[in-house]
């Protein structure tokens, strides 16, 4: 039987109870201090690790501090300057196409709200509530790899793509938490729930998560275990392109 929304809802509000006491401290991975930082460290996570990605922002933030730094800069340039995160060419076209587009339409500054910000090249949903949450604190789901597998074990969203899992979060966490149900969903997934090897029997919502594949030994999966929808991971051949292909797909 389909378990009832109020009945989601509520084992929802449960889940994020618990894991807000075992990952009090976590909180968005990405070094930034302006909402324009962020946009550029989101775009550039896409398939890279966040580590990665802040050891590229640690000197290319020195150097570009505007929209008009990125608008000028020169595309070989700044591509070796990201080389390292991956994928730098279609990057490259992202964020100097997202920062001329700033330009002539917002003066430079990156705009508040999500119709706009997935406007800009190279930008969809995903980056979008990123900036949102944690540059301007509108609360919004973003969906990232993590978000998307542990969401689904958890039975709180059921679809293969993104954008779908985001509207039924979206029917289950409150407004005001979705923005660290993000969070907490991400720190579980990168220290508990992991893709191949999950450490379920020590998982603080183990007994709110009705995922069949729950592994019985700690770091050893279950040769049974049924296939859970998974987003295409940083880094893997899965996805081609960057935050959604960069111009035919954004995300």
């Amino acid at each position: 039987m389909a378990e009832r929304l109020a009945d989601k809802r509520a084992r929802a509000r449960q889940i994020l109870r618990r894991l807000e006491a075992r990952y009090p401290d976590a909180t968005i991975a990405l070094r930034f201090t302006s909402p324009l930082e962020l946009l550029v460290a989101t775009i550039l996570a896409a398939q890279c690790t966040d580590e990665r990605v802040n050891q590229v922002t640690a000197s290319l933030f020195g150097k570009y501090r505007s929209a008009a730094d990125y608008a000028a800069a020169d595309p070989i340039r700044f591509e070796d300057e990201i080389r390292s995160t991956g994928f730098f060419r279609a990057k490259t076209r992202a964020i100097l196409g997202m920062a001329r587009a700033l330009l002539e339409r917002h003066g430079g500054e990156v705009p508040r709200t999500l119709e706009e910000l997935t406007a800009l090249p190279g930008v969809g949903r995903k980056t979008a509530h990123v900036v949102l949450g944690n540059a301007f604190g509108v609360p919004g789901i973003a969906v990232d790899t993590h978000v998307f597998r542990v969401t689904q074990r958890l039975g709180l969203a059921k679809s293969h793509d993104p954008n779908l899992v985001e509207a039924q979060l979206v029917q289950v966490i409150p407004e005001p938490r979705r923005t660290r149900f993000c969070h907490l969903i991400q720190a579980h997934g990168r220290q508990a729930c992991l893709a191949r090897s999950p450490g379920c029997p020590a998982c603080p919502v183990r007994a709110l998560c009705p995922w069949p594949g729950k592994t019985a030994v700690m770091g050893q999966g279950s040769a049974a275990a049924p296939r859970v929808a998974t987003a295409p991971r940083r880094g893997g051949r899965r996805r081609r392109g960057v935050a959604g292909r960069a111009g035919r797909r954004r995300g």
